[in-house]
């Protein structure tokens, strides 16, 4: 099998999963595991029973929402699990304080500490959101400005690519961190696993190593998918309120656009969900034009993993695989 190729290899699978840091978590029917690389060389794993599915999970378009939420707030749950487990945490620990760290920690308190640790995350969540969604808007607005009504038409592709553009550049950025070249590793990692099982070959290193790294079903295709649904959704829809309104201030309108537009993103991420389904069951020419912008983009979000990398996959979906009786067809 080629490594830079996904092959059809019949088998389509429900198990899915996301790279930790050094780990691995995965999901299959019934049964969540993950697996995490400790400091002293041993792969500690736990794994949990999943909640049944409820009509909302299961309905097609509405699912979608749904679904994603839920996967955003386990893994953000087994991502810092893996932080505690793998040592990271101890290590961040074993840094000599600050003076102002210890300002904070004489005048503030431990519970004041955790205040302003949420504070802080909220903020830097705000501030990429506004890069992501309000400058394309604003910038826009400058150049309609500048150019003339006459580009009205594009505002949406504008947006849209711009937005793709701007992931881009993050993803490319973040890419170059020596933690998230690991967690790359171990993504790829999970999706040659899963490869490998879809094969139908025995769990092992040297059979998961020469898989394909690349995977329609990965987060990554599925916000690219999302990004291009997006384009196409809000060119049908046009949202405008600065001109309803008369509004002559860029950033004012720019920002009510952004918001008018929210309430249609469950429509967005409803369709792309079911998108990035229809990649994960079929393989023919419609599905693999559409997937190939998710499978490009994950040359930045995937790298080859080593044999320690593999093991910890392969731990990590073990207990996930289904039991008797259960059906984990895609």
């Amino acid at each position: 099998m080629s490594k830079n190729k996904p092959k059809d290899t019949g088998k389509k699978t429900t198990v899915g999963g996301q790279a930790l840091i050094e780990g691995v978590m995965m999901k299959g029917v019934s049964v969540g595991s993950m697996a995490v690389r400790k400091k002293d060389g041993d792969i500690h794993v736990e794994q949990w029973e999943l909640p049944q599915k409820k009509w909302y999970n299961k309905a097609p378009f509405i699912r979608g929402c749904f679904n994603f939420v839920q996967t955003l707030k386990e893994g953000y749950t087994c991502m810092n699990k893996s932080i505690d487990i793998s040592g990271m945490a101890e290590d961040d620990e074993d840094e000599e304080p600050s003076k102002f760290d210890l300002w904070l920690d004489k005048h503030v308190g431990e519970k004041g500490m955790e205040a302003i640790a949420g504070l802080m995350s909220f903020l830097m969540i705000a501030a990429m959101l506004a890069v992501f969604l309000f400058v394309p808007s604003f910038l826009f607005s400058l150049l309609e400005g500048a150019i003339g009504e006459g580009i009205s038409p594009w505002k949406s592709t504008f947006e849209g690519v711009l937005k793709l553009l701007l992931f881009i550049a993050y993803m490319a950025i973040i890419a170059q961190m020596k933690t998230m070249k690991r967690v790359y590793e171990y993504h790829g990692a999970e999706h040659k696993t899963i490869a490998c099982y879809e094969a139908g070959k025995e769990l092992t290193v040297e059979n998961v190593k020469p898989m394909c790294r690349f995977h329609p079903r990965c987060g990554t295709s599925f916000i690219i998918i999302t990004l291009l649904v997006s384009i196409i959704v809000y060119s049908v829809v046009p949202i405008n309120p600065a001109e309803w309104w008369s509004i002559d201030n860029k950033a004012l309108g720019a920002l009510l656009r952004v918001l008018f537009k929210l309430p249609l993103l469950p429509v967005v991420v409803g369709i792309s969900y079911e998108l990035i389904r229809l990649a994960g069951r079929y393989s023919n020419p419609i599905t693999k034009i559409f997937s190939a912008p998710g499978l490009w983009m994950q040359r930045l979000t995937t790298r080859e993993p080593d044999d320690s990398q593999i093991e910890c996959a392969i731990a990590a979906v073990k207990p996930c695989l289904p039991k008797d009786g259960e059906d984990d067809n895609w």
